[in-house]
């Protein structure tokens, strides 16, 4: 049996009327770049998430930059992240001129450790960003009281997060703003590169919109350079498309990684996630620990089962940030997990068959070990 990690094809057979007839009505209207299918699938996914403005930009990268930017933060500013995501979180940070601040990660969770928090926070700090990563969200809470008694912004890196949720709010309504990544991968993707960011602040919606459109707010009247992101009218009317399922697939996730943890929870070599209480995750990952993971990888592949490592090197200890000198000693839970982690295939039309057979065969594996 073939499985592989996610199926786009599968789920695009299953709304393929709603897909086709979203494209061909763009394509009848010629409305590719701004129009009214960006517009609409502004309002349908600040409905989504409960939030007054989205403003849609090229992709999740550019999300995370612009709203730096709308923010005013940049060169001799610091913002702290997580120091296990993905390098968008952390250069969109550099590539606003600010510097990136690294913190360890909570060995539960996999996000930013809270308790670090004070310790990294410094003058220049201005912002954190949260990320909720694979879909499970971060201990806002505690992110919240600690930015707002540093006078310091918030951002959601919601790349992994659509429709996740942290004591019954939604994901992306908590910061001061949040990203989102609509890559096709995403829990709600697009068929190329598409993001948004969010806000309940007038005035950052404002800044934010006119950093991704060049700096203007009309046609031609620049008031400073901003940047060309752009959602085009495909990606946004299949968006829209899709948006009214997401709801569905979230939930078909949850359903498939209960039946992953009910299946594998007394294989002690094995460390799987815990969704804790007034937490909502969508498991846009699915993600175990084990310090035979390269071993049980190899294996899977052998049987036809494809997963993922997410990440297999902690932001601090790549080539990109030798200038900060950082060792392993200063991120231990990231150095140590960087070698545990494996992603298992997650969609929501994986089917029981499939699931059975990804369970019994890393079953299969360590009673094989012992």
């Amino acid at each position: 049996m073939q499985i592989p990690f996610v199926d786009l094809k599968i789920q695009y057979s299953s709304i393929k009327e709603e897909i086709d007839s979203a494209i061909e009505s763009v394509i009848n209207n010629t409305a590719f770049i701004g129009g009214k299918y960006v517009k609409q699938f502004e309002i349908d996914f600040s409905r989504f998430i409960g939030i007054k403005h989205c403003i849609s930009c090229g992709n999740g990268t550019d999300a995370l930059q612009i709203t730096l930017k709308a923010m005013n933060i940049g060169s001799g500013d610091e913002v702290i992240l997580p120091a296990n995501s993905f390098i968008a979180t952390s250069e969109a940070v550099t590539a606003a001129g600010a510097k990136v601040v690294f913190c360890d990660v909570d060995d539960q969770t996999n996000n930013l450790d809270v308790r670090l928090l004070d310790s990294l926070i410094t003058p220049k700090t201005k912002a954190i960003i949260a990320v909720h990563l694979y879909g499970n969200p971060a201990d806002m809470d505690t992110i919240l009281q600690i930015a707002r008694k540093h006078h310091i912004k918030v951002i959601e890196d919601a790349a992994q997060a659509h429709g996740a949720k942290y004591k019954n709010k939604m994901v992306g309504t908590l910061g001061d703003a949040a990203c989102f990544s609509f890559y096709p991968g995403k829990n709600l993707g697009a068929y190329g590169d598409a993001g948004a960011m969010v806000t309940n602040d007038d005035e950052l919606a404002k800044k934010m919109r006119m950093w991704a459109n060049h700096g203007r707010v009309e046609k031609y009247n620049h008031e400073f350079e901003g940047y060309n992101s752009r959602l085009d009218g495909l990606q946004a009317a299949i968006l829209s498309a899709k948006l009214p399922f997401l709801n569905k697939w979230i939930e078909k996730r949850r359903a498939v990684a209960d039946q992953y943890t009910h299946a594998l929870q007394e294989l002690t070599d094995l460390v799987l996630p815990k969704e804790f209480e007034d937490y909502y995750s969508v498991y846009h990952l699915y993600v175990i620990k084990t310090k035979y993971r390269d071993k049980l990888q190899a294996f899977l592949k052998e049987k036809g089962i494809s997963t993922g490592v997410h990440y297999p090197i902690g932001l601090p200890f790549l080539k990109a940030y030798v200038y900060l000198n950082h060792s392993i000693d200063d991120f231990p839970v990231t150095a140590k997990n960087q070698k545990l982690l494996l992603s298992l295939p997650i969609f929501p039309e994986i089917t029981e068959e499939q699931i059975l057979y990804v369970t019994e065969n890393i079953k299969l594996f360590f009673h094989s070990i012992k």
